[in-house]
């Protein structure tokens, strides 16, 4: 297993053709500003891991970067990884491990830990037919609706994000999200770092909706979507998501990874996404892994006794405190 120095990270990512964003050194820096810890770029043979090595009560342990991704291999064979991962945790204390995996990769397939299947993820396809004529007829009702509204859409690469940004709190605080969701500056300035595009509805120069995502190909990805409440009443959220697809389709882009619903669950975020292009699910999953049995349960016990949630680690469950 091998650390691979931050500077050498994304050129070693370019020659096994893993250009994603979220493998990328930037990606997994700006985490960290919303998730403290430490990049740690893995890779053993053709197979790769960008991560997060974090500390608690003097032990440490492994998550992925807010998103998607987890051990991805090249050449399809994670054995050698995932082997090499298991000494690498023996050598460095690491407790436990835990993965989001990525639903494009579709890397829990060949994962060697427990893995959670959770639900789907929406993975537009936008070169499969015309795009319009594929939504939902309600949503393609909602798109004529703010069409007719007079909406000024403008699509930007590498924006400013400072009026996003206050549009975006605004619609947090409206939905009381959890405090995870409200972001630092530090996490916006990170951004900047990374292959943006905003795609935004105005209605008297005021930004109604925006959506912002990250442009690489293969693959469009929807990261943070923002709307006003004039923007709702007209579904501008529908027409700014509409006109990213649009735009990535003309620029030869396969899928506009849309994400799915809070928590991986099949609720109305999920149908609100799928409606784009129905039958374009991409299974969703998580893993665990406890490397250290006796530290673990040491730690669970230390903070309050046993998980009742299936919250992973147990010990940075925080609601049993």
């Amino acid at each position: 297993m091998i650390e691979v120095d931050p500077g050498d990270w994304n050129a070693l990512l370019g020659r096994l053709d893993l250009d994603d964003v979220y493998l990328k050194r930037e990606y997994v820096e700006s985490a960290c500003t919303i998730e403290a810890g430490t990049p740690t770029y893995l890779s053993e043979g053709e197979a790769v891991f960008p991560c997060i090595v974090r500390e608690f009560r003097g032990a440490l342990d492994v998550t992925t970067p807010y998103g998607y991704g987890g051990p991805v291999a090249a050449a399809g064979d994670a054995d050698a990884f995932y082997t090499g991962y298991e000494d690498w945790c023996r050598e460095h204390g690491v407790v436990s491990t835990f993965v989001r995996f990525h639903p494009l990769y579709e890397n829990q397939r060949y994962a060697r830990i427990a893995v959670d299947p959770l639900g789907s993820t929406i993975a537009w396809r936008l070169q499969a037919g015309e795009l319009f004529e594929r939504l939902h007829s309600h949503h393609r009702r909602v798109i004529r609706k703010a069409q007719r509204a007079g909406l000024d859409v403008s699509v930007e690469e590498a924006p400013s994000l400072d009026e996003f940004a206050a549009v975006y709190e605004r619609t947090m605080a409206r939905l009381d999200a959890d405090s995870f969701y409200l972001f630092t500056p530090d996490y916006w300035e990170s951004l900047r770092a990374l292959p943006l595009l905003l795609v935004s509805a105005r209605s008297g120069g005021r930004q109604v909706a925006s959506v912002l995502c990250f442009a690489a190909k293969p693959w469009l990805h929807y990261h943070l979507g923002a709307s006003s409440d004039e923007g709702r009443r007209v579904g501008a959220s529908h027409l700014v998501l509409y006109e990213a697809a649009s735009w990535a389709r003309a620029q030869r882009y396969d899928l506009f990874h849309l994400g799915g619903g809070v928590g991986g669950r099949a609720d109305s975020l999920h149908e609100f996404k799928s409606r784009f292009d129905p039958g374009a699910d991409r299974e969703f999953a998580i893993g665990r892994a406890i490397h250290d049995e006796t530290a673990y349960h040491d730690l669970v016990e230390a903070t309050g006794g046993a998980d009742s949630r299936g919250f992973f680690p147990a010990y940075r469950d925080t609601s049993r405190r």
